[in-house]
């Protein structure tokens, strides 16, 4: 009885499934060398109403665009007339970038930091001659702000 056990157990980790990846992956910029950040992430009240739903990083033409963590691309085409790339990460995490114009095709695997397209000019509203678009959704309709997923929280003790 004890050697089918022992054949069992040690046999067992093969048998099984890793873990998911969590939702804590490493991620990084989308952009090196760090971008700066020339519109922040604006919320609308409303999933309907208008707002920014994203952060635009300043670029330039051409510059290439890294996928900010492990994923799958999920698209890869045009949306009303923009370049657009989407990658789906653990956790129910979505990223965009616009506009970019694609070297990946959908259903590609992807780590942080591949390379996923190249920055277009003509970002509406961007202040130098190129932006990208850098967007982040939980699950269908939850937007939310990309730039925590790199910029750690600075935490400062003060004397009791």
């Amino acid at each position: 009885m004890r050697i089918p056990a022992l054949a069992l157990l040690t046999a067992l980790p093969f048998l099984v499934d890793p873990a998911p990846a969590a939702a804590t992956d490493p991620f990084v910029w989308p952009l090196e060398p760090r971008p700066t950040v020339a519109r922040s992430f604006d919320p609308p009240e409303h999933n309907w109403l208008p707002g920014h739903r994203g952060a635009d990083l300043t670029s330039y033409p051409g510059q290439t665009v890294l996928s900010s963590g492990d994923g799958i691309v999920v698209f890869a085409g045009t949306v009303a007339g923009k370049p657009v790339v989407s990658v789906d990460h653990s956790g129910g995490l979505r990223t965009t970038y616009e506009p970019v114009t694609a070297t990946v095709v959908s259903g590609r695997r992807v780590s942080a930091g591949d390379p996923l397209g190249t920055v277009e000019a003509g970002h509406e509203g961007c202040p130098v001659d190129a932006c990208l678009h850098w967007g982040l959704r939980r699950d269908r309709d939850t937007y939310l702000d990309p730039l925590p997923l790199v910029e750690r929280a600075v935490i400062r003790l003060e004397p009791a």
